[in-house]
């Protein structure tokens, strides 16, 4: 493993690497960091040139508070990683969001894609049951009262459990994991605003990358209908539900996760 320090428009971006071959990226989550994709860039460097990035906020990576680009963070990764050549993004959520938009402003920078409990930049709003209500109420509550402790523990419930799952339903060591991921990032300082603003759902019939979507059944119902409307949508997609997962199914299952990444990279 080779560790990088990256520097793009006033940021340093942490950056690690694995194996040699085609390139893949790997995009975390907003609520992880490049430490959710341990298994995958793993398994994925024994035949690729396996990449992962903290993205500002998040991580070892360290910005300031100026307004940035997150396609031009990603831009940078690539420049210094995998050169000229056509990359694999697997993207998860917020992640998945800054991956689609580069492979529409950037298509021959993009081979593929993986998109993960996906985010879309100009998606319709989503329309929440009431016990999912609740809980996003209870979460601005504890923003506004600035409790770290009550926003790391309603976060595990809503993307690590399952919006509509019982709270604790994912325990031990993964819960752990995704407390302490999380947990830097609400302590640490807070990154610039993302400057990239051109609505991507409106262009999906554009984005020509072979594109693999993952959901879990547990995740929240219009993450769920957005992955399926992608795989109906997109011109080169197909999808694949994990059963008993939530947002984060890397983490909750990490070999199933990479199983279906590697079997998706050797198929393109």
């Amino acid at each position: 493993m080779q560790t990088l320090q990256i520097a793009n428009a006033g940021a340093v971006l942490a950056v690690t690497t694995q194996g040699q071959g085609a390139p893949v990226v790997f995009l975390h989550a907003n609520v992880c960091d490049s430490g959710m994709w341990e298994a995958e860039l793993a398994a994925t460097a024994r035949t690729h040139l396996a990449v992962a990035y903290d993205r500002r906020g998040h991580g070892q990576s360290r910005a300031g508070a100026e307004d940035y680009s997150a396609v031009g963070d990603l831009l940078a990764v690539l420049d210094a990683t995998a050169g000229p050549a056509p990359a694999t993004l697997v993207a998860c959520s917020g992640g998945a969001r800054i991956g689609v938009d580069t492979a529409l402003r950037h298509p021959k920078r993009v081979r593929s894609l993986v998109l993960v409990s996906p985010t879309i930049s100009g998606a319709p709003p989503p329309d929440y049951p009431e016990p999912v209500l609740a809980r996003m109420n209870a979460l601005k509550q504890a923003e506004a009262a600035g409790d770290i402790e009550a926003i790391n523990r309603i976060k595990a419930h809503l993307f690590l459990d399952g919006p509509l799952q019982p709270e604790g339903r994912v325990g031990g060591a993964v819960r752990e994991r995704f407390l302490a991921m999380h947990r830097r990032i609400l302590l640490g300082p807070r990154a610039g605003t993302d400057m990239d603003a051109e609505p991507a759902w409106p262009q999906l019939g554009k984005l020509e990358a072979p594109t693999l979507v993952i959901w879990g059944e547990y995740d929240f119902p219009h993450i769920q209908a957005r992955a399926r409307a992608l795989v109906q949508g997109l011109p080169r997609a197909q999808g694949h539900a994990l059963r008993q997962a939530a947002h984060l199914p890397g983490l909750e299952q990490p070999a199933e996760s990479a199983a279906l990444i590697t079997g998706f990279l050797h198929a393109d």
